[in-house]
């Protein structure tokens, strides 16, 4: 299954865990959601998580994507 891509870039909490939230609503998953700082890394790290969610993190440049199936 294609992955619900998210692009969380530029963006402060919460507004990238809001934007997960809407994806969850939306429908199973798997997410791949794209953010540029710790803090949403974490946050969104942990909704997942408390999801039921499998999280895995990859860094590249300043970019962090989270994958959550």
């Amino acid at each position: 299954m294609e992955p619900v891509k998210i692009d969380a870039r530029g963006l402060s909490c919460p507004q990238p865990v809001l934007l997960a939230m809407e994806a969850v609503k939306r429908g199973p998953g798997p997410y791949e959601i794209l953010v540029d700082n710790p803090t949403a890394r974490e946050n969104v790290t942990r909704f997942f998580r408390r999801s039921g969610k499998t999280v895995s993190v990859s860094e590249n440049g300043g970019d962090i994507t989270l994958t959550a199936t």
